[in-house]
């Protein structure tokens, strides 16, 4: 079975997909709260599907690009289950996820646009089922386009994307179908931050001579 989830949004999505199809899904009920919510939603969905730990054969991991922390907390959770249960770890960009469950929905041309904070947006341009740009980190109004915008930054942002479809945030059960058929480029369980982290190393103190 493939576990898959990703905790690059402000909330936590996890699947459980057998090989043919997804057994069960879990999705937070609340937000910013990774690190409390991604292991429950991992027991959850395995319970559904009445299965444990030894019958994950591999593991999905969304690797963003998003906040810091969240992505900490499902990356080091997904190379930690690799590592103790002997089996592969894949990643897929986050913004990937969304845009597959756009073009299942019929969309063909199109932009990808997730809140990054500090009023910017991360932001990939898709275009016959592939990704053509990106992705990158943006300030809205230098990425303002009438092509239809998926992801919640397009939301956030309306006077820079007045045109939007599409899912708000990536699905465990998605990433999932993308690891199985190989959709998108997967990728090693490394974040994908595409800027530094707020919190850095203090520099150490000069010593006084």
């Amino acid at each position: 079975m493939l576990l898959a989830f990703d905790t690059a949004t402000p909330h936590v999505t996890v699947a459980l997909h057998d090989g043919e199809r997804v057994v069960a899904e879990y999705a937070s009920t609340e937000s910013m709260r990774h690190g409390e919510m991604l292991a429950p939603g991992i027991a959850d969905v395995l319970a559904r599907a009445g299965a444990n730990s030894r019958d994950v054969t591999a593991v999905a991991v969304g690797v963003g690009p998003g906040p810091f922390t969240g992505l900490r907390v499902g990356l080091v959770t997904a190379r930690t289950m690799a590592l103790a249960l002997g089996i592969p770890v894949y990643g897929v960009c986050s913004l990937d996820v969304l845009a597959a469950e756009a073009i299942d929905g019929g969309l063909d041309e199109f932009v990808v646009a997730t809140d990054a904070r500090r009023k910017e947006v991360y932001l990939a341009t898709y275009a016959d089922g592939l990704r053509t740009e990106g992705p990158v980190v943006v300030k809205p109004a230098d990425a303002a386009t009438s092509v239809t915008a998926v992801g919640y930054g397009g939301l956030l942002y309306p006077e820079a994307f007045p045109n939007t479809a599409g899912p708000e945030h990536p699905r465990a059960a998605v990433l999932a179908q993308i690891v199985v058929a190989e959709r998108f480029e997967l990728l090693d369980p490394e974040p994908l931050y595409l800027r530094r982290p707020d919190a850095v190393e203090a520099h150490a103190r000069k010593k006084v001579s």
